[in-house]
């Protein structure tokens, strides 16, 4: 057991070194917390974790093999990334329009009237916790960033020092935990700030800008 401990907290120093940085997933954790509550902000928050721990498992196992491989798909990844980010700003823009579009809403963003009937509008029921978790695990597949990491990853010494399956397991599983704890808290983060932004105008223009964002994202990545 003595030996796990090193291979434990390798694991978790690795996990919050590529979960911390801010980049696109984290703006799209934050986002999806400010737009549709907390719960939903983590759930997309665990799909990054999963991630995470699937790609540091993977690095334990493969090892540098895989190296020269992935760095031969780095534009490929790339685009690939890009585009993903292109959908997930058209996910974001899809809730402001109905908002819009929503007839029990106000266009001054005033809350309804007394016995309005309630909005069935995609704001409120078309990202699901369950959906979020799948939108961001798909979004951090492709992220170059944790690309590049794996890379680095199974090119560094974690595939020499750690011999044994049960240290590779104490890596995976420290870099999966130190992950899905830094993405809970940007879920939460995001679900706080939310409730200031709770009206209608306000998840218009978080949206928006949400939206705009992710675009700039896709550009940046797209443009190495």
């Amino acid at each position: 057991m003595p030996d796990l401990a090193p291979a434990a907290l390798a694991g978790l120093l690795a996990g919050w070194a590529i979960a911390v940085p801010v980049g696109a997933v984290s703006v799209m954790i934050v986002l999806l917390g400010a737009r549709h509550g907390w719960r939903t902000g983590c759930a997309g928050g665990l799909g990054a974790a999963v991630v995470d721990g699937a790609y540091a498992t993977v690095a334990v196992v493969a090892g540098a093999a895989l190296a020269p491989v992935l760095l031969q798909a780095g534009d490929a990844v790339r685009w690939l990334a890009a585009a993903v980010l292109v959908v997930v700003a058209a996910l974001l823009l899809r809730s402001p329009a109905a908002d819009a579009a929503d007839p029990s809403t106000p266009a001054d963003g005033a809350p309804a009237a007394p016995g309005a009937a309630p909005s069935a509008g995609v704001a409120t029921r078309a990202m699901t916790p369950a959906r979020a978790f799948w939108l961001v695990l798909g979004a951090t597949v492709v992220n170059p960033t944790t690309v590049v990491y794996f890379v680095a990853l199974t090119a560094g010494s974690a595939t020499t020092t750690l011999t044994t399956g049960g240290q590779r397991a104490a890596f995976a599983v420290g870099a999966l935990v130190a992950s899905a704890a830094w993405q809970l808290v940007l879920g939460t983060a995001g679900g706080w700030g939310g409730t200031l932004l709770a009206g209608p105008r306000g998840r218009r223009w978080t949206g928006l800008v949400g939206a705009a964002v992710v675009l700039v994202l896709a550009v940046r990545t797209a443009l190495g």
